[in-house]
């Protein structure tokens, strides 16, 4: 590199993801600093004690940065990133020695089964007298998410908070489509009936 500076920051994660594998810490630096806030919202929404999420985020950076060059296309990034998440979240829940809560997902909630719902974690366009009360949605929505059983929780949190595909989420939970497309209404629905009351 002839003297002129790489700009990390405003490298596409793509690229930063190329470069990391191949041994420029700068860019696993950036990649890690553009990724940590996602993981730990990801495991804010997942489990209910703050030191445990301290300890899956940094665990799940740590993973990233250890296994880069495993990650054989960097187009995936993201999705393999949400498996790291994923795989830690469970073994947290097994460490706690019981098995995730198993609600059937073809039993409905509604009589037409169908969950029109579709929510947003944050509004990023918020004004700042809307600021307080988007604080206070987040955190009702938040409490909403952590009372449901954890594969609904894991399904709707990889869908909404991190944009992954139905596919995506299906690998990284081992689940089929169909069941993930079921457990996200069905968790849709859940939040929809919590959350009646402020929206």
């Amino acid at each position: 590199m002839s003297g002129n500076k790489i700009q990390y920051k405003k490298m596409p994660i793509e690229e930063l993801v190329v470069l990391s594998q191949q041994n420029d810490f700068k860019a696993l630096e950036e990649l890690i600093k553009r990724e940590q806030k996602n993981v730990f919202a990801s495991f804010s929404y997942l489990c209910k004690k703050r030191e445990n999420i301290l300890d899956l985020t940094q665990e799940a950076l740590m993973r990233v940065a250890k296994n880069i060059h495993s990650l054989r296309n960097p187009k995936t990034f993201k999705s393999w990133l949400n498996q790291i998440v994923t795989n830690l979240f469970y073994d947290e829940l097994r460490k706690k020695k019981r098995k995730p809560e198993t609600v059937s997902i073809d039993e409905s909630d509604d009589e037409t089964g169908s969950y029109a719902i579709k929510f947003h974690l944050v509004d990023k366009k918020c004004k700042p007298h809307e600021k307080c009360l988007s604080a206070e949605l987040e955190k009702i929505i938040k409490e909403a998410i952590l009372a449901l059983p954890e594969q609904f929780r894991i399904a709707i949190v990889l869908r909404e908070l991190q944009g992954l595909s139905y596919e995506e989420i299906a690998e990284a939970t081992n689940s089929s489509v169909g069941t993930v497309k079921s457990r996200i209404a069905r968790a849709r629905g859940k939040l929809q009936d919590g959350l009646k009351t402020y929206i």
